[in-house]
């Protein structure tokens, strides 16, 4: 293998470079905005709204969300540029441009349709140039300028193995063929120059440059040209480019240049062809191919990789060395010591040198560095296990006493210092011309991280917990002779000297120490430059060795305050740093800002470091842009819907999303929006990193909504108003109403109806009840009438039987007697007198004007009852009829005989015989039978 110098030379400066502070850079992967891997071209809109020619189609990015509209074939998109309200693309077989609907969504509109059958079999479009009224779109067979005026197409055959063209002091040159470099004039190819490297190099960059054209080749090679000569310019930087072929090319607003390669990534040269950034994958890029370059108004770089895309903020006032592999660790303290950086961390002391070394640990201080300070010539490293002297990079250790936390000069004895250790005070003393640790400060041995001296022999120690201790220490600063306290003022307390006073800050706000009152007094006016109700100070250090600067943090903002050049208020500089900052700081309370250079400082983090220019912060104007409306139904999906002013929507429709952005895509500037609903919310809402609202179950009514943003601690110059109606729903109309009053008046008229029905009903049946209770009176007077004629009637009944009685009783009694006359009778002589008298007695007896007498009064006291018992027994005789009747009056058969006139024995008889006539049976009495009859 033959050894190559140059690529020796090359790998050497990329070690070089790799511990150098770079620009941020935000990286975005296929996955994040659901596309294609490689991205071929940027545009950005006069909105600043960037488009991307990614593989998958046309890619929309706002700096809040991605959206990908797909080319009319599927095919990739290879080119894209901006013009106005227009987005150009080409592809496959296929360009034309995108305008926006109503709907705020991207349309296409074809222009190679027009001129289809002048296409190139297989032909890809990978640029589009815009020049006054033409728009170019070139494949790598042809160029085909389209007027946008007259819509009229002119087609130039250009072979060639890239598709560029390059707009040079207003003049457009490209490559065409082997034939050399051409131009167009007055509507006709015209060759520049036929120049070997024009012929057989591929051009992929050619700028302005004073009075000639810079051009730059895939090979890397520099060339000034004139339009008669070509001059080689050898590049200060010493990378070999053509090891890996340059790609794309871009002149930065400054005059520097960016060369994208195919396997190196980027390098970033100045206008005088050094080197100030060598950026690829192993620096955080997501690839190493860089297909396009592009700056956006922003001045950010763009880089389309051949797998995602990367944004590089070269403007931003923050730079990042990030520890990819984590050998440093969390960085607590650093310091400048001519071209040496040294980082003190919890694994060790780093240093690197500006030119040539990436960091390297110095020997001997494994563990965990709290302090790097200078003092009399001297880099004091304060470690866990002790003090270190660094001369060099090489650490001395000068003391055992462990946990140095910081060392502060006695003014009055400079051959001494004094130390903050985890077990109190020590003293340091410079013996020989070197430093040893002299002694401990005895009486006194609490954690002392933060200390200040008040006199000679006074000295202040905040304890975090505890207060602050005052201590008086006796002349040879071996002992502490008297330990007072000041009760503590809040958690996350320090102590420092700023504008030679001293002040005790805490998450309550900031403090002044009042010697007459030994106690600390609220400096209302630095609490105010810190702590305000929107963002609290989380803590509040010190840049190290240099006391011009306090900084405070918070989870939204690094807050420097200075002592103020003029006059003596203090002068406050906020930078906002989004959430993900805040959270890489590492260790709460030991946060580290170490001054380098001019206003350019260091900040400690949990992996590297960030460095921040203040002479780079600068205010920039924004505006917040609606990026669409969208509503929803019951059950439904979101439906876009025109952004129209005074847009109604149906009350089923009350469920409206909104969408807005603001275009900045700095890594750390973060956006915050905040809305109102005027008719609603009459209050701005929080803020809120969150570009979209949704408004739900709305009322029906009119609404104007207003969206106002912040970029970091800028508000937008504009707010978005939105001006709604939600109609009423059909139940609530004015037809609605009407017949709701309808509806009432019918309904009244209906319910009197009802009601004097109702009451109709009420009369007509108290009437019926009336008439029902006056019938039942009456039939109950009627039945009361009906039972006094019963009564009356059987008083009758009874009068009458009792006559019936009295009659058939006087008939027996009379039977009785005649038939006792009739036996006494008998016993006289026999003679005719008497026989005649029997004879005149058995008439009577048997006399029927007594049976016909008694048979009518039988009747009236029993009616129908003989004319029952023959219409039942026809067969009966009279005597029978006469037997029953007797019966019926439950008469015995003694008393029967004399009625008959026969003996008890013949009664016997005729019963029986009646029995017979009557088919009773020998169960069934014969006097109750004729008694039920």
């Amino acid at each position: 293998m033959v050894f190559k110098p140059l690529h020796f030379l090359f790998a050497l400066l990329t070690v070089a470079v790799s511990a150098q502070e770079l620009p941020p850079i935000q990286n975005y992967t296929p996955i994040e905005y659901e596309a294609g891997n490689q991205n071929w071209s940027f545009a950005q809109s006069q909105s600043k709204t960037m488009y991307i020619a990614n593989n998958n189609g046309l890619l929309e990015f706002n700096g809040t969300s991605w959206k990908l509209y797909q080319s009319p074939y599927g095919t990739p998109v290879k080119s894209v540029l901006s013009i106005k309200a227009r987005v150009y693309t080409g592809s496959y077989m296929e360009f034309g441009y995108w305008e926006r609907n109503k709907l705020g969504v991207l349309t296409y509109t074809s222009l190679s349709s027009v001129i289809k059958n002048q296409l190139v079999e297989d032909e890809d479009f990978w640029n589009i140039t815009g020049f006054k009224d033409w728009v170019l779109f070139q494949s790598l067979d042809k160029i085909y300028i389209y007027n946008s005026k007259t819509k009229l197409f002119e087609v130039f055959d250009t072979v060639t193995k890239r598709a560029k063209i390059f707009n040079v002091k207003n003049k457009l040159y490209f490559q065409s063929g082997e034939r050399g470099l051409f131009t167009l004039s007055d509507g006709k190819l015209v060759l520049v120059s036929d120049h070997d490297i024009f012929k057989n190099e591929i051009i992929v960059g050619a700028f302005s440059v004073q009075d000639y054209m810079l051009v730059i080749t895939e090979t890397g090679r520099f060339f000034h040209f004139d339009n008669r000569e070509l001059k080689e310019w050898k590049i200060s930087a010493k990378v070999d480019l053509n090891a890996t072929k340059v790609y794309s090319t871009l002149k930065l607003h400054d005059g520097s240049y960016v060369l994208g390669t195919i396997s190196k990534g980027i390098f970033h040269l100045n206008k005088n062809g050094e080197l100030i950034y060598h950026i690829n994958q192993e620096k955080g890029l997501n690839n190493n191919t860089v297909l396009s370059l592009f700056e956006d108004a922003d001045h950010n770089v763009w880089l389309g990789l051949d797998n995602g895309l990367s944004i590089l903020n070269l403007n931003s006032p923050f730079k990042e060395y990030v520890d990819q592999l984590g050998t440093i660790g969390v960085v607590y303290a650093a310091k400048k010591i001519g071209k040496l950086l040294y980082l003190g961390t919890n694994q060790g002391l780093f240093y690197k040198n500006d030119d040539s070394q990436d960091f390297q640990m110095v020997e001997g201080t494994e563990g965990q560095v709290w302090m790097l300070k200078e003092l009399q010539n001297t880099l004091f490293c304060g470690h866990h296990n002790g003090t270190y002297a660094i001369n060099d990079a090489v650490a001395t250790k000068i003391s055992d006493f462990p946990g140095t936390w910081d060392i502060q000069e006695i003014k009055e004895y400079p051959n001494l210092l004094i130390q903050g250790n985890y077990k109190g005070l020590s003293i340091l003393q410079f013996i020989n011309g070197q430093w040893i640790f002299k002694n401990r400060i005895e009486g006194f041995d609490n954690s002392s991280r933060f200390f200040e001296f008040i006199d000679q022999n006074k000295i202040l120690v905040n304890h975090d917990y505890k207060g602050v201790y005052n201590l008086e220490l006796n002349t040879d600063y071996t002992r502490a002779l008297n330990v007072g306290q000041i009760p503590s003022k809040g958690n996350g307390s320090s102590l420092m000297r700023f504008r030679n006073e001293i002040v005790y800050t805490t998450i309550n706000g900031v403090f002044d120490y009042k010697p007459k009152k030994q106690d600390f007094i609220r400096d209302s006016l630095l609490s105010k430059k810190f702590f305000n109700a929107q963002d609290s100070i989380i803590g509040i250090v010190q840049s190290t060795n240099e006391s011009k600067r306090l900084w405070g943090f918070s989870n939204n903002n690094i807050i420097s305050v200075s002592s103020g050049n003029l006059t003596n208020n203090p002068e406050e500089i906020k930078i906002s740093i989004p959430v993900f900052f805040r959270r890489s700081m590492g260790v709460l309370g030991f946060e580290s800002v170490v001054h380098l250079e001019k206003e350019n400082y260091l900040i400690g983090m949990s992996n590297g470091y960030v460095t921040l220019d203040l002479d780079k912060k600068h205010d920039r104007n924004y505006r917040i842009e609606l990026n669409g409306i969208s509503r929803t139904s019951y059950n439904s999906p979101k439906v876009s819907i025109p952004i129209v002013e005074n847009k109604e929507f149906d009350y089923s429709e009350n469920n409206i999303s909104f969408s807005f952005h603001v275009a900045e895509y700095d890594k750390f500037t973060e956006v915050n929006y905040q809305y109102m609903l005027d008719g609603r919310y009459d209050q701005w809402s929080n803020w809120s990193t969150e570009p979209s609202i949704a408004l739900e179950n709305l009322a029906y009514g009119s609404y104007t909504l207003k969206v106002r943003a912040k970029v970091g601690n800028t508000p937008t110059l504009n707010e978005v108003s939105y001006s709604f109606v939600i109609k009423r729903p059909w139940y609530m109309s004015l037809w609605a109403f009407l017949s709701y009053v309808l509806m009432i008046i019918l309904c009244s008229i209906l319910i009197h109806r009802i009601y004097k029905s109702y009451y109709r009903k009420q009369q007509m049946q108290l009437i019926k009840e009336n008439k029902k209770r006056l019938k039942r009176k009456k039939l109950k007077n009627q039945k009361k009438l009906v039972q006094v004629k019963n009564e009356r009637l059987q008083e009758l009944v009874d009068s009458k039987n009792r006559e019936l009685a009295i009659s058939t009783m006087s008939i027996i009694k009379k039977n009785e007697f005649l038939n006792a006359i009739k036996e006494k009778l008998k016993d006289l002589k026999d003679d005719a007198q008497v026989r005649s008298v029997i004879k005149t007695i058995d008439r009577n007896i048997n006399n029927d004007d007594d049976w016909t007498f008694f048979e009518n009064a039988f009747n009236n006291a029993d009616k129908d009852f003989l004319k029952k018992v023959k219409e039942k027994h026809p067969e009966l005789s009279s005597n029978d009829l006469r037997l029953c009747a007797y019966l019926r009056l439950n008469l015995s058969s003694k008393e029967i005989a004399p009625l008959l006139n026969i003996s008890v024995r013949s009664v016997e008889v005729k019963r029986y015989r009646l029995r017979k006539k009557m088919n009773l049976s020998h169960d069934d009495g014969l006097t109750d039978y004729i008694i039920n009859i």
